[in-house]
This record gives C-alpha cells, sequence and structure tokens, in this order.
C-alpha cells in the first residue's frame, strides 16, 4: 500500500492544504483532504475491474470552502438538525447558529467541514491510515467545552474504509460526528441513483415534523415508501414518497433510520447493476440517516453535473435532535470521558 501528498490550494487565512490518497495493492485508492476531513473520493472497480470514482466531489478547495452541501465532509460538533437551534445540559441552555431556518444543522454556521484538520501518516501491513485532528475551543458555534476530535480515515486491501472517530471534552458537552458522502456507484457525475437498490436494516424511523425535526416518536414503516428492510430502487420508493406523511413535502428521502441491533451491525447495502458494484455499511452508531440529495444542482469533479438524485448520502449518527429528546440515546459526553465510534464501508461486485 501507499500513502501520497499533494497540495489543494490554499485556504483564505494562506494555509497550505493537502490531499492525501491511501492506495492498495490493487490499485483501489481513497483520496482525503485535509480542509474540512473532506473524503473527496473513493476509487474502486466495477464487475470488469474498470475502476471509477463513486464519491462525489469538488476539483477546488475554494468549491468545498464555498458551495453547499457537505459533499464528503466531516460534520461536527453535531451533524443534523437541533430543533430550534437550542437544548439544555445541566440546566444550562445553550443557543446555536440557525442556518436551517429556525434550526441548527451540522454544526452552524461554521462547523467542522469549514475547519483545517492537522493530518498524520499511519502505514501498517494490510493497512494504511490518515489519522485528522481538530481541536473546538469552548464555545465554538454556542457548544459548551474544548474539545479535542480524532478522525482516522483507513483503507485496505479488501476494499474496506473505515472512518473511526475519538473525541474528549474539558467540559460537559454534546457530540454527533458524521461524514456526509454522497455515493453514486455508477460513478459521481454518471446520472442519478434513482436506479441503484438500497437495504437500511431497520424497523421504523424517527417521526419528525414538518421542518424534519424528530418528535420523540418512531414511525413504522412497514406498508410505506420508507420501508427498505429489503433491497428497494429508490426510484420506486420517491414514486410512492406522496403515500408518507413524514416525506411528503420533501419529494425524496431524508429521515433518520432507526438501527436494529447493538455493537457494530449492518445498517445498508447500496447496489448498482449496471456496474456491479455493491456498498455495505457497518456502524455501532443507532441510526443512519438516508439523504437522496432530491435539491441538488451543482457542478462536480470534472465539470460533471450534479443533478437531482445524483448521489445517496447514508450518514451514520444518532438521532437529530437527541440533546432534546432524554428518550432518544444519549449524545451527551462528560467531561473527560472518550467519545469513540466507527463506521466501515466495504466495496465489492457481483
Amino acid at each position: 500500500m501507499s500513502i501520497t501528498m499533494k497540495p489543494f490550494g490554499i485556504d483564505q487565512i494562506g494555509r497550505p492544504m493537502t490531499l492525501y490518497t491511501l492506495t492498495n495493492q490493487n490499485g483501489a485508492s481513497v483520496s482525503v483532504l485535509d480542509f474540512g476531513a473532506h473524503l473527496v473520493s473513493v476509487r474502486v472497480p466495477d464487475r470488469e475491474g474498470k475502476l471509477a470514482d463513486v464519491c462525489l466531489g469538488f476539483d477546488t478547495l475554494e468549491e468545498y470552502d464555498q458551495k453547499p452541501g457537505f459533499l464528503g465532509a466531516i460534520v461536527g460538533r453535531y451533524g443534523n438538525r437541533i430543533g430550534g437551534s437550542r437544548f439544555s445540559l445541566n440546566g444550562q441552555e445553550y443557543t446555536l447558529f440557525p442556518n436551517d431556518g429556525k434550526n441548527s444543522l451540522h454544526g452552524g454556521r461554521e462547523g467542522f467541514d469549514k475547519k483545517w484538520w492537522k493530518g498524520q501518516i499511519l502505514e501498517a501491513e494490510g493497512e494504511d491510515a490518515l489519522v485528522l485532528t481538530y481541536v473546538a475551543h469552548d464555545g465554538e458555534e454556542g457548544y459548551p467545552g474544548k474539545l479535542r476530535v480524532q478522525v482516522t480515515y483507513a483503507w485496505d486491501d479488501q476494499n474496506a474504509l473505515t472512518i473511526r472517530y475519538l473525541a474528549q471534552s474539558d467540559k460537559d458537552t454534546v457530540v454527533n460526528l458524521t461524514n456526509h458522502a454522497y455515493w453514486n456507484l455508477a460513478g459521481a457525475g454518471v446520472g442519478n441513483i434513482l436506479g441503484h437498490t438500497l437495504q437500511i436494516n431497520a424497523d421504523c424511523v424517527t417521526d419528525v415534523d414538518d421542518e424534519l425535526i424528530p418528535n420523540g416518536k418512531y414511525a413504522d414503516v412497514a406498508g410505506t415508501p420508507l420501508d427498505l428492510r429489503t433491497p428497494t430502487r429508490i426510484g420506486d420508493g420517491i414514486a410512492r414518497m406522496g403515500e408518507c406523511h413524514l416525506m411528503e413535502n420533501v419529494a425524496g428521502y431524508d429521515i433518520n433510520y432507526v438501527l436494529r441491533g447493538e455493537g457494530m451491525k449492518e445498517a445498508a447495502v447500496l447496489y448498482d447493476a449496471g456496474s456491479g458494484r455493491e456498498m455495505r455499511v457497518l456502524t455501532e452508531e443507532p441510526g443512519i440517516q438516508f439523504y437522496s440529495a432530491q435539491t441538488m444542482d451543482q457542478t462536480g469533479k470534472g465539470g460533471a453535473h450534479y443533478g437531482n438524485f445524483a448521489g445517496a448520502a447514508l450518514e451514520t449518527q444518532h438521532y437529530p435532535d437527541s440533546p432534546n429528546h432524554p428518550e432518544f440515546p444519549s449524545t451527551v459526553l462528560k467531561a473527560g470521558d472518550v467519545y469513540r465510534t466507527a463506521t466501515v464501508y466495504t466495496f465489492s461486485v457481483r
């Protein structure tokens, strides 16, 4: 295996950014940018052995800095939405920046996706890794506690990408980290994902209001277009979305699935019959947000147009708005404790 580095532009305050590429013995590779800890590309073979990049992204630092969508970013301190841009912890209310209507989304005005992460290369037999570190100051984006965050991207010879997350705070705080990659297994910029099949191992979703904020209840997926318990063509589910009161104003998928099981378990399987590429998602997280990119409209890598449904975001996570719902799995990180979780994306063909 090998790791290479190359310059990837200068940020707005004059810091040089670096693109790291991890390549395994089969020639498949993963590229990661230290700005925002973005996953920039994942090049894996189809059933004929032809490599293609299956991760949506951009060609320049300026695009990662300025364009919307969080393509490939690590989002935090709190991934997904916090209702009303506020939460209470230990009897004190904290106010966040509202960047999604009246709600806070993916860390607020300037989340972890806009920060420089210090990179360290770790090479080992069978697996190479890039360790990225960022320290968020106490009060950043309204969150309490100085938070040291470490994200490790590891790539092995079996085409498995593991993302490991660590965090520690000097004050009680809330943390919910995830990666916001968009996947198109036919190739980034090649059509859309409506013909992909997707299976998500969940019997219910978090019930939400018309601003996609959970109400603390769960909704059974049975009999609805949200039912992805068996491999389902994504376009077929979207065609039925008018039947689903949770998504009737969304025109696609944007919902948190409540995963079965504890510990590391299989959360989802995405498959493209045309290329034969399959991606399995395993995670220690209790939920996965499926967003079908129904409002995407921008130019991506190589000048490709990323239109509606250009990729599938499968964000492993704790549930949205958990700080305001004590009945949900807790996202509270106590001072001195260690936040630790991992998600694995395995690529194969059939």
